[in-house]
């Protein structure tokens, strides 16, 4: 395949560049163009269009026959198009109501990119946007409490903008409508934009009477329907916002998913997300929020200082976490902010339409789901174990897609493994240049590289998804196959001394031989264990560990050679767990590391006993819970019935159990938990430690009763272990 061909397979056919919007509205289609710091609008000729098994007489509806053949059954093998989005939307409720085969994107912007060959930022590195970022600095959580208001705006933009407004909440509100309309940028970024700062922003506008104008057309902030972003295999709910013209990312959802794999992140709040990724801001401050007025009347530079440190720190994770799904945009026919919040399998897909579509071919109806074997994984060997190395086959499903011809039979322009091929050839080339390249130079070529390597992986999920070019035949076909290349790694692995601790799909962690000491001899080693494979399967070694805490299947701790913990599965962290059970499992681990059960145990039964007592801080007991429409639903409405008046959809509070069942508000407080419950709790955490502790479990951690009892005579004491 030549390189004009794989251009258009993964950027589309049509070559303008430095678009960085697109916008459809009934009888306007509007194309925004950057050319360094001026832009451009363009209006474009374009038909809402949707496909369909056959010709329907609908009113506004123009209709072409696609190219299909016979190797497949009912094809969508009729483009309809519309004279107006009206037109358009009719049609579309018609066939739905009638339940008839068709398929059309809901997003105008969407078919007007897919149906053109254009894509977004063609030509464009990260920075060639303009991007602003804004964080609020507020009286309260919630934009509904008593007292509740804005007390300044924070913006930072990436041409060396900075602004903080204050004073009248009115007054701040107007002039933050008019910094953006001056600014003008392409992408607006908040860390938590869209779980808070727009929704408290919206509301306390709504209340003063301000008219958020934040459109390029003058049109106002407006929310859509709650939806899922893709965080790698689960998702999140969130609540979209428009704003015409420009993008909003959040960079929380953005770090989250680029923390997916790697889960180098065990929090993902602002500061903590800036620490941990090395972009913390010199000589931060840190406020507590819920004094933030009383610092702000007593020290407001302080406040000021504080509040553009937060939209700083928000470019800088900006620039770590965005940039993949940024270079994906140049590929993806779709908007910016869709696409970071879209799942890599739509993304796959839409590159096939496409195609299609450009060649007037017909689009197969796709197969319905089917069971099929997965990936293998099996945990050998629980506890705590040192020195510990892993190997990865490298894009072991697209490897073995593109060495043995595994593609979707219904596929028949044959454009799915070109496609891959062109992308692992591209990225293995902008790989090679992060290696030669210093500076910008490096993060484009680094952050272009990751975005072909999600696309890359994400073909073999897309044959196995409720997809047009499903097979679940093939995809059958390469997990099998996978599971026989990483078990024959293991394999060798045990045949030539090695321990398997853990094996995941495509990656196996194991104990060296006793020889193997250095890392110049661990290469050697893996690269005799990769000669072994069959050809076009790369193994490669993936790193050394101190050591290991192994748990269960996809729950571990790893213990860098620095001394870096970290930690992998729901067992050993997870976000609706309450603070005092995850700072105890963290200490407990390090104990455990450090070769100090004893002291695990200790800790283990101090907690008990001060939870008994109701000596930890409530912010310790109390768990972060999101409201949806199904929280005053089934079972669980009976105990949220005494937080009716607090909960609204899409807001977040933080609560307890009470003694009486029913759940309170950290701000309610009144010293009634049920310690019951929690004591049982906080068992279940120790619990999740059982094998990383071994025998001694049940003495060190003893369940709650004899627990309590036993401590509170120990506590004057020691205890006998």
């Amino acid at each position: 395949m030549g390189d004009l061909d794989g251009q258009a397979l993964l950027s589309g056919a049509d070559g303008t560049q430095g678009i960085v919007c697109a916008e459809v509205r009934e009888g306007a289609a509007v194309l925004f163009l950057r050319t360094g710091a001026e832009l451009v609008s363009m209006p474009v000729t374009f038909k809402p269009w949707l496909l369909a098994e056959e010709r329907h007489d609908l009113q506004g509806m123009e209709w072409q026959a696609l190219e299909a053949s016979g190797s497949h059954s009912q094809p969508l093998c009729w483009l309809g198009e519309a004279q107006s989005v009206a037109a358009f939307t009719s049609a579309r409720r018609l066939l739905r109501d009638r339940h008839l085969q068709h398929f059309a994107y809901g997003s105008l912007a969407k078919q007007l990119l897919a149906r053109s060959g254009r894509t977004l930022f063609k030509g464009m590195q990260f920075e060639g946007p303009v991007r602003l970022q804004l964080d609020l600095e507020t009286t309260t959580l919630s934009p509904h409490e008593d007292g509740a208001r804005v007390l300044l705006a924070a913006l930072h933009d990436n041409r060396g903008g900075e602004a903080v407004l204050f004073g009248d909440e009115t007054e701040i509100l107007l002039r933050l409508v008019e910094h953006v309309r001056h600014l003008d940028p392409d992408v607006i970024e908040g860390h938590n934009l869209l779980g808070f700062d727009l929704p408290y922003l919206a509301e306390r506008a709504a209340q003063r009477g301000v008219a958020l104008r934040l459109g390029r057309d003058g049109s106002p902030l407006r929310f859509g329907s709650e939806r899922s972003a893709a965080i790698g295999g689960i998702s999140r709910p969130f609540t979209p916002a428009r704003i015409y013209g420009r993008h909003i990312i959040d960079t929380l959802l953005a770090a989250q998913r680029f923390d997916w794999a790697k889960g180098a992140l065990h929090s993902f709040g602002l500061k903590e997300v800036a620490r941990l990724l090395e972009v913390e801001e010199a000589d931060r401050i840190i406020l507590d929020r819920s004094r933030l007025a009383e610092e702000w009347a007593t020290n407001p530079d302080r406040v000021r200082e504080y509040a553009l440190q937060d939209v700083r720190e928000t470019a800088a994770i900006s620039r770590v976490v965005g940039a993949t799904d940024f270079y994906l945009t140049q590929m993806v026919p779709d908007n910016y902010q869709d696409v970071a919040v879209g799942g890599t399998g739509e993304k796959v897909e839409s590159l096939l339409i496409r195609e299609y579509l450009r060649q007037g071919a017909a689009l197969p109806p796709g197969q319905p789901s089917r069971p099929f074997p997965g990936g293998y994984t099996e945990c050998r060997v629980t506890g705590i174990l040192k020195d510990v190395s892993k190997v990865d086959v490298e894009s072991l499903y697209p490897s073995l897609m593109l060495s043995r011809a595994l593609a979707p039979k219904t596929d028949r322009l044959g454009i799915f493994l070109p496609m891959l091929r062109e992308l692992t050839r591209r990225r293995l080339e902008a790989k090679a240049r992060v290696r030669e390249a210093t500076g910008r130079d490096r993060a484009y070529w680094d952050g272009l590289q990751s975005s072909f390597k999600v696309l890359i992986n994400s073909f073999y999920g897309y044959l196995a998804g409720p997809f047009h070019f499903n097979d679940y035949a093939a995809a059958e076909a390469i997990t099998m196959s996978g599971q026989q290349v990483v078990l024959d790694i293991a394999d060798s692995l045990e045949k030539t001394g090695s321990r398997v601790v853990e094996i995941d799909t495509d990656g196996v962690y194991f104990v060296p031989p006793p020889e193997t000491t250095t890392e110049g001899q661990r290469e050697r080693y893996v690269a005799e264990i990769a000669s072994l494979l069959p050809s076009g399967i790369r193994l490669a070694y993936e790193g050394h560990f101190a050591a290991m805490v192994s748990l269960k299947m996809k729950n571990y701790v790893l213990v860098t050679q620095e001394g870096r913990r970290i930690y992998h599965g729901s067992a050993l962290r997870s976000r609706s767990d309450e603070p005092f059970g995850r700072e105890f499992i963290s200490r407990a681990l390090d104990l455990l590391l450090d070769e100090d059960p004893d002291g695990a145990g200790h800790l283990y039964r101090e907690t008990l006993v001060a939870l008994r007592r109701g000596q930890l801080p409530p912010e310790q007991i109390c768990r972060r819970e999101r409201v949806t429409e199904a929280t005053f639903q089934g079972p669980q409405a009976k105990r949220w019935q005494s937080l009716r008046p607090y909960a609204r959809v899409g807001e977040y509070l933080y609560v307890y159990r009470r003694s009486d069942g029913l759940l309170g508000r950290l701000e309610d407080y009144a010293g009634d938990e049920d310690r019951d419950y929690l004591c049982d709790k906080f068992h279940r955490f120790a619990s999740r430690l059982k094998e990383a502790v071994g025998p001694r479990f049940d003495r060190l951690f003893p369940k709650p009763l004899a627990a309590a009892q036993e401590g509170e005579v120990a506590l004057q004491g020691t205890f006998d272990f």
